[in-house]
């Protein structure tokens, strides 16, 4: 085995010092600059999207608005950055963004190989099938032969083969490299099935002119959890986003909303909220913000309840259910370690 010489383990030790030291002051960087750098969807509504006036909104945009509030107390301190699939991860490695926020799966490979960490889980979803009404199929094991679109670079590429691999079936992959041309591609007859995460699928259906003549197929074949991203090498900003979602599931547990948070913070007895809301204590100081970062979150974003039924929930287009995103007090999957 070659030895390396001195000068390469030297060249080596340099770059990963470089490495390590332009990663690892993201919160006084983002102070700094006034404003956070944040990568989003090229468009997907419900979780990122842009109104007539340019102004995004969405369950993702939320969490870098979140994240905005808690670090610089204004919610609208945000510069986003359309990525699709394929140059999302490389965005955050490089720097060109220190918050990726965009529908993204939490796997063990992109958690552990490419020097990134997910913060938790902002919506949980399953892969899912949507087809033409006119092929008469009504379940994703009818689809033997069938012509699929999706969208290269994720996750759905990989269920898909496992899926029809399981069960002996064969097909057609029709790949893009973004939803709309995934969607095109799906309204112009070039597939007979468009296959993404479930919550995408409502998503693009409600953007097609004639929603009605597609059906979502009642099977799920995979877990996806979706959250949003960071850097490895940066255990300060890791935990300020990580703590930030915890802080919107947390406030819908104890019932804080954007509305009464003002009420809440002045009057309230409860050790807890008293602790989150920054009225006594100083968790904050561990987390190198101010005592009222998760006041701003909330007086300026809401609790996730609140982000939910305004972006996706039953009175949206979207009409999705809480289901597994509901509170684990209420049958779901959202939960947060305590604020103590």
């Amino acid at each position: 085995m070659k030895m390396f010489s001195k000068v390469a383990v030297a060249t080596l030790f340099a770059a990963s010092t470089m490495a390590l030291s332009a990663n690892a002051g993201t919160l006084a960087d983002t102070i700094k600059q006034g404003f956070l750098k944040c990568g989003i969807n090229t468009g997907l509504p419900g979780f990122a999207e842009a109104d007539s006036s340019g102004k995004w909104h969405g369950l993702d945009v939320d969490i870098c608005r979140a994240v905005a509030a808690a670090v610089l107390g204004d919610a609208n301190k945000v510069k986003y950055v359309n990525l699709n699939a394929k140059e999302r991860f490389t965005a955050l490695q490089s720097g060109e963004i220190d918050l990726l926020s965009r529908n993204t799966t939490w796997t063990e490979t992109r958690d552990t190989s490419l020097g990134l960490n997910f913060a938790g889980v902002n919506y949980y979803d399953g892969q899912g099938f949507m087809v033409h009404k006119s092929i008469g199929v009504k379940s994703a094991l009818e689809l033997d032969g069938a012509s699929v679109c999706l969208q290269a670079g994720t996750t759905t590429e990989l269920n898909l083969a496992d899926y029809f691999r399981s069960h002996g079936m064969k097909y057609k992959l029709v790949s893009y490299d973004t939803n709309d041309q995934v969607l095109n591609g799906y309204v112009t007859g070039r597939c007979d099935v468009l296959t993404t995460d479930q919550s995408q699928l409502y998503s693009l259906r409600v953007k097609m002119k004639h929603p009605e003549k597609s059906v979502v197929l009642p099977e799920i074949i995979s877990k996806e959890p979706l959250g949003p991203v960071v850097r490895q090498g940066d255990d300060e900003w890791f935990n300020i986003v990580k703590w930030t979602l915890f802080g919107l599931v947390s406030a819908e547990e104890k019932g804080i909303t954007s509305k009464n948070v003002d009420d809440l913070k002045a009057n309230s007895k409860d050790p807890e909220i008293r602790r989150m809301l920054g009225v006594e204590g100083n968790m904050a100081a561990n987390l190198h913000l101010k005592k009222d970062w998760l006041y701003n979150v909330i007086k300026q974003v809401g609790n996730y309840g609140e982000s939910f039924d305004r972006n996706v929930g039953p009175k949206t287009p979207l009409k999705i259910k809480r289901g597994l995103n509901a509170l684990w007090t209420k049958g779901g999957l959202q939960y947060s370690p305590p604020f103590r």
